[in-house]
Order: structure tokens, then C-alpha cells, then sequence
């Protein structure tokens, strides 16, 4: 059962990207279904379109896992080139106008810089992809640091966000994502866990180890509120 009081002020709060922050399936319905039928038209899918609900339970993974297990038993080349294709018609798709940030998540950010919070996102995503949301939704100047797999190559969120850490001499963070993979990276490196409950992608299972869990964006505030009354009682 998560326990909040576990929570202590922190230093920053660092953020996924997909089911925090961005509500993925507001821009992958239409791109799924583009992907798919590229990879037949250009001879390397022959099967009718997996369920989009698949690719949508795996986000949060690495894209070579994620595409193992939408299409299983995919070539390699098939693999590579849905790659390609994610990233460019994601990209399209962000420049149309496509895609919604969650209710109250550019407010509850602004708060929390202007209440001196440093802000980051640490993604298993494509590094254009994260960069380009936070650009054309219109929230570069919010943040310290994007941090993507896709662009230091690692093999966990653990890694990720350890070099998150270092990078940025960072002691104590709370780490605020909707699956296990968030879970793991916050624990993996002694962090505070606040786990989304409002995103649908993955089950609610995956955050049992978070100490607390939020159904709306805005009881960031509150939490971070807590913590700074708890750090203040206990330097009394």
C-alpha cells in the first residue's frame, strides 16, 4: 500500500513522458494503423493489423521489445522499419496538432517551477519524439534536462535516470511515471515514486511499489506541499 509520508522534499521531480504526461493514444490511433500499412505495402507485414491496444500496453518498454510483442515473429527488417515509420509519423502527426498533453499538465508544471522545482523528463521514448512534444506543446522552458533512451542508448530507466542524477548532481528526486519501469527506475536509485493512476495503458499492479498514487495531475501540488510541511516540522 503506498505511504506517502515516505515522501520527502524533494530536489526535482522528474517525469515520463507517455501516460504522464502525453496521452499517447490521442496520437497513436491514427499513426498505428499508417505503420502497418506501410510494412504491407512495402512487403514486410502480411498479417491484418494487430489491435492497437497491444502497442498501447507496451508503451513504457524498449522499442525493440515493444515491437517483439505487437508483431511476434516479425523479421528484423520489419522491426527497423517500424522504427522509422513510429518516429516519422509520430513527428507528423505532433506537427498537425495531433495529440493532448493530460488535463492540468502544463498549469501543475508551471506552478512547479515558479515554486523553484526543476523538472525533467526521463523517457524510454525516441529523443526526437520527446523533444518534439515538449516543443510544440509549447513547454521547453519548463524543464532542466530531456533525458531518452533513445538518445544515451540505455538498457534500463535505471541507467537512465542514474545518469539523469549525475549529470545534474542531483541527491533526491521523486520520479512520477505510470508503469513498472518508472517504479523500478525511482527505487533503482533511492527516489521517491508517485505513480499515475489515471493513465490507462498499463495495470494498476505495476505501481505497487509507488509511495503514492495521484488520479489527477494537479495533487502533485499537494504532495510536494506535504513533504515541504513534513521537512519543515522535522527541522522544528
Amino acid at each position: 500500500m503506498p505511504n506517502e509520508s515516505r515522501l520527502m522534499k524533494p530536489q526535482a521531480l522528474i517525469f515520463d513522458m507517455d501516460g504522464t504526461l502525453f496521452e499517447t493514444d490521442t496520437l497513436l490511433l491514427g499513426v498505428h494503423e499508417r505503420i502497418f500499412q506501410t510494412l504491407r505495402e512495402e512487403g514486410l507485414f502480411h498479417e491484418p493489423t494487430p489491435p492497437v491496444e497491444r502497442l498501447l500496453g507496451c508503451l513504457g518498454m524498449l522499442l525493440e521489445d515493444i515491437w517483439k510483442s505487437v508483431m511476434p515473429g516479425s523479421s528484423e527488417a520489419a522491426r527497423k522499419r517500424a522504427d522509422v515509420l513510429l518516429l516519422q509519423y509520430e513527428v507528423e502527426g505532433l506537427e498537425a496538432g495531433e495529440g493532448s498533453l493530460y488535463p492540468h499538465v502544463e498549469t501543475t508544471l508551471r506552478q512547479l517551477r515558479a515554486n523553484g522545482y526543476k523538472l525533467f523528463v526521463a523517457s524510454n521514448g525516441l529523443e526526437r519524439y520527446v523533444r518534439e512534444i515538449v516543443r510544440l506543446k509549447s513547454l521547453t522552458e519548463l524543464f532542466d534536462g530531456l533525458y531518452s533512451a533513445g538518445e544515451y542508448q540505455t538498457s534500463t530507466k535505471v541507467d537512465l535516470v542514474a545518469r539523469l542524477m549525475e549529470d545534474h548532481g542531483l541527491d533526491y528526486a521523486w520520479m512520477i511515471g505510470d508503469r513498472s519501469s518508472d517504479v523500478e527506475a525511482g527505487r533503482g536509485n533511492g527516489l521517491g515514486v508517485v505513480g499515475c493512476a489515471y493513465a490507462v495503458y498499463g495495470r494498476q499492479d505495476e505501481l505497487s511499489g509507488a509511495d503514492a498514487l495521484i488520479g489527477d495531475f494537479r495533487q502533485l501540488l499537494e504532495l510536494v506541499g506535504n513533504a515541504e510541511s513534513r521537512t519543515a516540522e522535522a527541522g522544528a
